[in-house]
């Protein structure tokens, strides 16, 4: 068994049940599975704990309902939708935008299960493994640990192995993966591919380029939120970061964004699977021989492919025309929907506190959120 990814990668069936063990003697855990079950006592979910043998059961048994109990209660519902686009049977890399900490992913993972198929493997920055049993959690989720905030020779070494390791899941374990197409969410929801992720990717080959890249199946994944339960946090950090050039998040930060991420309204969801970019990174290959022009134009195929499947909402298009004081869509939503969003905007910078509120500031940057998706979806179209 290869061991030389055992400080990241997530666990196998085998150590399933001793971690899922450690997690039930974890006070904190418990608390938190028991806020998930309410209805179950302690003694029964730690009894369906120790039950499962694979990580297939605990992810079916365990994590898609309480994921469907949420679609139920918290959105309109959850479509997949381009499944047409890939062949079943292959593991892809499925390069996303990032809009939740935990559900992006996590949603999509439930959807492929309803679909019979297996779930993916998913990248997650150590920087939200706030406590060891959070760390356990997640790699008996089938999560990959990502290593931040490290030197620039540690950079190096552990892009490296990262590469590595994602060349091994697909190739040898022919186990698809979801990543985000940069480090952190685009908090104004203008979602670009960062070029240092693709080099990271292309590492582990020693063929060319777009070869290299070529043989992940790199899959453009598109998510579409109607609302972002999260929109007002990021409205006000970008406030913080405005007044304070070196403000910080801090880890307590994180964890409300994943509260309010998981708890809070979406509207409707829908994930499009855009198909694999292979033929276009041979022809890219072929055609442009300086290298960062290359990863230039791969990373704008990316971003092509995910803005040209977003589904465009009525209040991407009523923010398009508040944003830009403008009736170019007035006659695709109606007069109701865009007082129903005046109304939720006003909401939620009601919920943001700050000792300075720029309201007309914090306005704009929520304007902006709903606005780009759709300034994307016309730029890519």
């Amino acid at each position: 068994m290869n061991t030389e990814f055992d400080e990241i990668r997530c666990y196998y069936n085998h150590e399933i049940h001793e971690a899922l063990e450690r997690l039930c003697n974890e006070k904190q855990f418990m608390k938190v599975a028991s806020t998930v079950y309410p209805l179950l006592p302690k003694d029964v979910i730690k009894e369906r704990l120790a039950s499962y043998t694979s990580i297939y059961e605990f992810q079916k048994g365990f994590i898609i309902p309480f994921l469907q109990n949420i679609e139920a209660n918290l959105t309109k519902g959850i479509d997949l939708i381009g499944l047409e686009n890939i062949d079943t049977t292959k593991p892809y890399l499925y390069i996303s935008n990032h809009r939740d900490i935990i559900l992006d992913a996590a949603f999509f993972c439930a959807k492929l299960i309803e679909k019979g198929m297996d779930t993916v493997e998913i990248a997650i920055g150590d920087n939200l493994l706030l406590f060891p049993w959070i760390e356990e959690l997640v790699r008996v989720n089938k999560s990959f640990i990502v290593k931040r905030g490290l030197s620039a020779r540690q950079i190096l070494e552990s892009s490296q192995r990262l590469s590595a390791y994602i060349a091994y899941t697909l190739n040898e374990k022919q186990q698809s993966i979801w990543l985000a197409q940069r480090e952190g969410r685009a908090k104004d929801a203008n979602d670009r591919t960062q070029e240092s992720l693709l080099k990271m990717l292309a590492m582990y080959g020693k063929a060319d380029f777009t070869t290299n890249l070529s043989r992940l199946n790199i899959c453009p994944l598109s998510i579409s939120y109607e609302y972002d339960p999260c929109d007002f946090l990021k409205a006000k950090e970008f406030q913080q970061k405005r007044d304070n050039p070196d403000f910080k998040k801090q880890p307590q930060d994180d964890l409300i964004n994943m509260e309010t991420g998981v708890m809070g309204y979406k509207g409707k969801v829908i994930y499009t699977i855009t198909g694999d970019i292979n033929d276009e990174l041979k022809q890219l290959g072929s055609e442009i021989h300086n290298k960062n022009e290359l990863i230039s134009r791969i990373a704008g195929l990316i971003d092509r492919r995910i803005h040209s499947n977003y589904t465009i909402f009525p209040i991407n298009k009523v923010a398009y025309d508040l944003l830009n004081n403008t009736g170019r869509f007035i006659k695709e939503y109606s007069m109701m929907e865009r007082l129903d969003f005046e109304r939720y905007l006003e909401k939620q910078i009601q919920k943001i506190e700050l000792a300075d509120k720029d309201v007309d500031f914090l306005k704009k940057k929520l304007l902006e959120m709903y606005a780009n998706p759709l300034i994307n979806y016309l730029q890519a179209k």
